[in-house]
Order: C-alpha cells, then sequence, then structure tokens
C-alpha cells in the first residue's frame, strides 16, 4: 500500500515516528561504536584468541554492512520499505542476542555478521520510511536529524558501554533486544507499507563480491604481522584484488548495482567519497587503540576508560550543529578542511603519550582538540556528496558515500592492527605511536581533499544525468 500524502500525517505524529524509528537506528550504530569500549574485556574472556582474532569482532560488522547496504535498501523498495525494515530489525535482535550468548570467539563474529546484516537492511529502510511522511521543506531537518544519530551514537558509546561492562560485555548486546522489539511492535502498528513500483532487483551478488573483497583485504592486514608478510599475505591481497574487479565488472552491467558507477563521473562526488573513506580509515582507529592505550598501557578499568574517552564524542556533538552551520555558509570543503585537520593535530597530540597516567596533560587535550574536529568535518561528508548529484539520484549518492564510510571503517581496524604489530614489552609505546601517526595522516589526507574539493568545484553544479558542470561544459 502506498502512501498516500505527508499531510494525512500531523506533526507530532510525524516526528513521533522520526523516534519510533530512531530507536532502532540508534542501537545500530551504537554497536558501531560501544563494542570498542568493551574489547578489552572481551580481550581477557579469550586471550588466545589475540588481537588479531578478536579485531574481526568489530570488522564483522560494518564489513558486511558496507556490502549490503544499498542491496537492501533497494530490496526494500521492492519489496517493501516496512516489511525489510521489519525483517532487519528481528535479524539484529537476534544477533544481539546471539552475541550476548556466544560461548567462542568464533560464534561471537558470526553473530556480528548477522547483526551486520540486520543493521544494513533497518538503516535505509528506516529514512526510506520516514521521508513520504514529511513534507518537501521539512525534509532536509529529517535527513539532517537521521544523520545526527550517529553523532549520538559516538559520545554514548564510551561511557554506556563502560557502565554496561561493569555487570558484564555481554550487556552491550543485550540491551539490544528488549529495545528492539518493542519497535517492532511500534512500527507494525503505526506505518504502512511503502513500495516503489518502478524499484528493480537489487544486486545482492554484487554485495557479496563486495564483502568478500574487503574481508579478504582485513585478512591479509590483520594476519600480516604474524604470517611475517609472507605469500598466504600476497595471496589475500590478489583474491582481494580479484573479487574487486569482479565486483567492479557487475556493477558496470547490473541495471541496480551496489555502486553506481556513473556518481563518480562527477569529480565532486569522488573528492566526497575519497575523503570520507580516508577520514574513517583514522577516525575508527582511534576508536580502538585509544581505548587501547588506556586499558592496556595505563591500566584503567574499562569503566574508567569510557568516562576518559567520553569527551572526544562530546566534542564532537557540541561542535557538530555549528559544523552544520558553517558547513552550509561556507561549503563543506572549507569547514572540513579545518575539521580534519584539527582531528590531526589531536592525533598528533597523542603521540609520546607516558607510560605512567597524567591524563589532563597528556590525554584529554588530544580528546578535545580531535573531537571538535570531528564535529567540524562529519557535517561535510554527507553535504559534499548531496552537492554533488542532482535531487532525482540523492538516496544513490547518500547511500554510496555512506558505503564508502564503512569500508574505511572496517580496514582501519585491519590497518591499525597490521601498524601496531606484535610489540615487545619495552616497543609498546612506540606501536602506539605508530597508530597515532597513522590516524593523524588518514584525516589530514581526507582534509586536503576537501580543501581540493573547495578549490575545484567552486563554479560547478550537479545536471539530471549525474554529471557535473564547469563553465557549461559536461566533465
Amino acid at each position: 500500500m502506498q502512501l498516500s500524502s505527508p499531510l494525512t500525517y500531523g506533526p507530532d505524529r510525524r516526528w513521533r515516528a522520526f523516534a519510533t524509528l530512531a530507536v532502532a537506528v540508534l542501537i545500530s550504530v551504537l554497536d558501531l561504536f560501544i563494542v570498542n569500549i568493551a574489547f578489552s574485556a572481551i580481550e581477557r574472556q579469550w586471550p588466545a584468541a589475540g588481537l588479531s582474532g578478536l579485531s574481526w569482532v568489530l570488522s564483522a560488522y560494518a564489513i558486511v554492512l558496507a556490502a549490503l547496504l544499498v542491496p537492501f535498501g533497494r530490496l526494500g523498495d521492492l519489496l517493501g520499505r516496512r516489511r525489510v525494515f521489519q525483517v532487519g530489525l528481528g535479524v539484529f535482535v537476534l544477533g544481539s542476542a546471539l552475541c550476548a550468548a556466544a560461548p567462542t570467539p568464533g560464534l561471537l563474529i558470526g553473530a556480528r555478521v548477522l547483526q551486520g546484516a540486520g543493521a544494513a537492511a533497518l538503516t535505509p529502510t528506516s529514512l526510506s520510511l520516514l521521508l513520504p511522511l514529511f513534507p518537501d521543506r521539512e525534509r532536509p531537518a529529517v535527513i539532517g536529524a537521521w544523520a545526527a544519530l550517529g553523532g549520538v551514537g559516538a559520545a554514548l558509546g564510551p561511557p554506556l558501554g563502560g557502565l554496561l561492562v561493569q555487570a558484564s560485555w555481554r550487556w552491550i548486546f543485550l540491551v539490544n533486544v528488549p529495545l528492539g522489539l518493542i519497535t517492532l511492535w511500534r512500527v507494525g502498528r503505526r506505518f504502512e507499507e511503502i513500495r516503489d513500483p518502478h524499484a528493480t532487483r537489487p544486486d545482492l551478488l554484487g554485495g557479496v563480491l563486495l564483502a568478500v573483497a574487503i574481508a579478504l583485504l582485513t585478512l591479509g592486514l590483520v594476519e600480516g604481522p604474524g604470517w611475517g608478510w609472507d605469500a598466504r599475505v600476497l595471496g589475500s591481497f590478489a583474491a582481494a584484488l580479484v573479487a574487486g574487479t569482479a565486483f567492479l565488472a557487475r556493477s558496470r552491467r547490473h541495471a541496480s548495482p551496489v555502486l553506481d558507477l556513473a556518481l563518480f563521473r562527477s569529480p565532486s562526488f569522488s573528492y566526497a567519497v575519497a575523503s570520507t573513506f580516508l577520514f574513517f580509515a583514522g577516525f575508527a582507529a582511534l576508536l580502538l587503540g585509544g581505548v587501547l592505550f588506556l586499558t592496556h598501557v595505563w591500566h584503567y578499568s574499562v569503566l574508567r576508560a569510557g568516562l576518559a574517552f567520553a569527551p572526544g564524542p562530546v566534542m564532537a556533538a557540541v561542535f557538530a550543529g555549528p559544523g552544520g552551520a558553517l558547513t552550509a555558509r561556507y561549503g563543506p570543503g572549507i569547514v572540513g578542511f579545518a575539521g580534519g585537520t584539527l582531528f590531526a593535530v589531536g592525533a598528533v597530540l597523542f603521540t609520546g603519550l607516558p607510560v605512567h597516567p597524567d591524563y589532563l596533560v597528556h590525554y584529554l587535550p588530544g580528546m578535545v582538540v580531535g573531537g571538535a574536529g570531528v564535529g567540524l568535518i562529519l557535517p561535510t561528508f554527507t553535504s559534499a556528496a548531496v552537492l554533488a548529484v542532482p535531487a532525482e539520484r540523492l538516496s544513490t549518492g547518500i547511500a554510496a558515500e555512506t558505503t564508502f564510510r564503512q569500508i574505511g571503517a572496517a580496514l582501519a581496524i585491519a590497518a591499525w592492527v597490521a601498524i601496531y604489530g606484535t610489540p615487545r614489552p619495552d616497543g609498546v609505546l612506540h606501536a602506539f605511536d605508530r597508530g597515532f601517526v597513522y590516524m593523524g595522516a588518514c584525516s589530514l589526507a581526507a582534509a586536503l581533499v576537501l580543501l581540493a574539493l573547495a578549490r575545484g568545484t567552486r563554479a560547478r553544479r550537479p545536471t539530471s544525468d549525474g554529471l557535473v558542470e564547469a563553465g557549461g561544459e559536461a566533465i
């Protein structure tokens, strides 16, 4: 059944509908951040699994989410957005329960794959269920509020994770179950089904190929130090290249590809996606490396580490509002460059941390400066993608940008594990320093790409066929 008009929902009812779906989106976002703070507790339960083995608890979720986000969004258009949202949330709840009960690391990683698949189904369909309820003039505010849930999840993750782990790390997953079930019940009562009569079948095989390519690349990176960077690593990288090539070839042919390659004919869109990937390749590494430093070197409890890490996400949430306003006034390139540079400075401030705790002098400044940078740069990615594509391809552009965000996050964990390696006790501080330098380098690279966006796209505008014009000529 099609939703007849946004006017059938009054303003209060629309925002209550938003609040209902926001719960599901928030818990799926939280599971990107909250597991980092619980990582040390999980590692203590299964020390034999090692850092490289347990890193898949983080990477598996991001990989599956990145690969299936677009196909499941299009499946919602085909089969019904409410139906796919409900199935996705049900799978996410089931995966959460299995994570909480997992008796081995392997089963925990498998349950995280299930969680990722559920999140990939509920994330795009949540927004596509909401937008038809609102008149056109209110939809930018809805998109902004929906995107802001990522900042809320980042801010809540460390302190909430620290509190829940006091009982058990399993509670970070178990808390999703009642919240998800309540949301399922409310969605069934409050939302009508929506389908797109022109939708085509999504490329699920393409999603599988993308997941395989990222997983093989991740495997080579995380196991590289233990394998001595031998032929097995080269084999993983070669297989990743083959899978990635097959994915690109399929994306060129399929009517509803995971990645719409025509979007990349716009230089502005390419800049936006590249900067997103580069920034998250560093930012997601901080979410793991920063917490592990507090728990492994300074021997903070998980709760204390969560509270110590919280100022960064709080600063990000505080600066996200001004960041969005500045982006609207000056454009995503300039504001993003400032934010990326600030995060890079914050990462550099983490280098040279002493072995003995001195939080106020040595750790807090990096969290404050870096967190402010995150708040400034995050709104610029979606804005840059939106400005680079015509209105009728907005959803496709945002989906592609979000996919590269998750790919960057997945590879960030693998890259940090490879850079950290297996240091001797007297080399641990230097290993963390290498990781912090890597984070800063990724953020600075993202900032420079955004600066290039600001310099090179002032006269360009999107056209209906997905190209970008400059001075009247199509690029």
